[in-house]
């Protein structure tokens, strides 16, 4: 199946308020994977490439099943029950979440290379045909005749990577001036036209609804809709600095154990770092780490300073506290 119609079916299913995929038989053993998003159509090719090695390898048949929804939303969903055999977040935190209740070892980070993330990204903007409004950086998106859409921060790990690079945007602008950056990040939460649930919905609002002069997602989303719905229609721009967006990855201890899954589980994240799924990463315009893939998408990926979170915010732990925590500076923001 291409990617075009896999993007399209995904656009159908999110319209429908579908968000679990996939079959099995009655004998056969089913992995459930919890994704973020936007990751419908990348799982949807990772998948059978993982089944059909597994098979040969172990001569059995399996199945894969998938949820998805905003990352912090299918944690919530895993702790009040879903028996995902596996996470494939977009934020640590919601991770973290899991590991802090007991379902996720406590060193899950050690388990798999690259601190438990086998890709990763940065934020990006799509704009309409010709960039009517001559967007370039993050300063360009506190004009006040420009409208943006992306996933609300509150429940979105890609909402809050959006937020956080503009911070860090402003941090570095202003040389840390805490007056400046707030009226910054205020103007340019009060630019935002709609703020949806997840990514997914994001870019229903500003492709099918016509909504907003950007769009603000990872860079593999917004360059995968170009690619669907026309690169004559769209341009893809990679400010000059961003975030380093990392997708960590777990298993579920307590669910694999219980579901019979716990070599499926681990042999499942460990095919994410495999040269053949890395290639298959990066030609859905994620960024990895295999040193021959990065070589061979050289071209594909433009240069840009990724701003880490803990460099900039102190950590995770301290933004989800001061930032997006009840009465935290994000609601001050939007109250001003």
């Amino acid at each position: 199946m291409t990617l075009p119609t896999i993007f399209r079916r995904s656009l159908i299913a999110v319209a429908l308020g579908v968000t679990v995929s996939g079959t099995a038989a009655a004998q056969e053993r089913e992995l459930l994977n919890s994704s973020y998003d936007i990751a419908r159509e990348l799982f949807a090719a990772i998948n059978p490439e993982f089944q059909a090695w597994w098979q040969e390898e172990h001569g059995e048949e399996i199945a894969i099943s998938q949820s998805h929804g905003g990352s912090s939303a299918q944690a919530r969903a895993i702790l009040q029950g879903l028996r995902a055999d596996v996470v494939t977040f977009n934020q640590v935190t919601d991770v973290q979440v899991l590991a802090d209740a007991g379902l996720v070892a406590e060193d899950w980070q050690d388990a798999f290379e690259n601190n438990a993330s086998p890709y990763y990204s940065t934020t990006a903007f799509l704009v309409r045909k010709g960039n009517p409004k001559g967007i370039e950086s993050w300063d360009d998106l506190v004009q006040e005749d420009v409208e943006m859409v992306f996933p609300n921060p509150k429940t979105s790990g890609n909402g809050r990577y959006t937020y956080l690079a503009a911070w860090g945007f402003a941090e570095n602008e202003f040389d840390g001036d805490e007056e400046q950056i707030e009226e910054f990040m205020s103007t340019f939460l009060a630019n935002v036209a709609v703020f949806d649930t997840g990514g997914r919905g994001a870019t229903t609002s500003f492709i099918e609804r016509e909504i907003g002069d950007v769009l603000i997602s990872f860079e593999s989303e917004v360059n995968n809709i170009r690619s669907e719905y026309g690169s004559d229609d769209y341009e893809v721009i990679v400010p000059p600095v961003s975030i380093l967006a990392e997708f960590p990855v777990a298993v579920v201890g307590e669910n694999a154990e219980r579901n019979g899954n716990s070599d499926l589980a681990q042999s499942y994240l460990e095919y994410l770092y495999t040269e053949e799924t890395q290639r298959l990463l990066a030609g859905f315009n994620y960024r990895v780490h295999n040193e021959a893939v990065v070589e061979e998408f050289a071209d594909q990926f433009p240069e840009t300073e990724l701003l880490e979170v803990d460099d900039v915010f102190g950590s995770w732990d301290e933004v989800m506290e001061t930032h997006f925590g009840s009465g935290g500076r994000l609601d001050q923001l939007q109250r001003r």
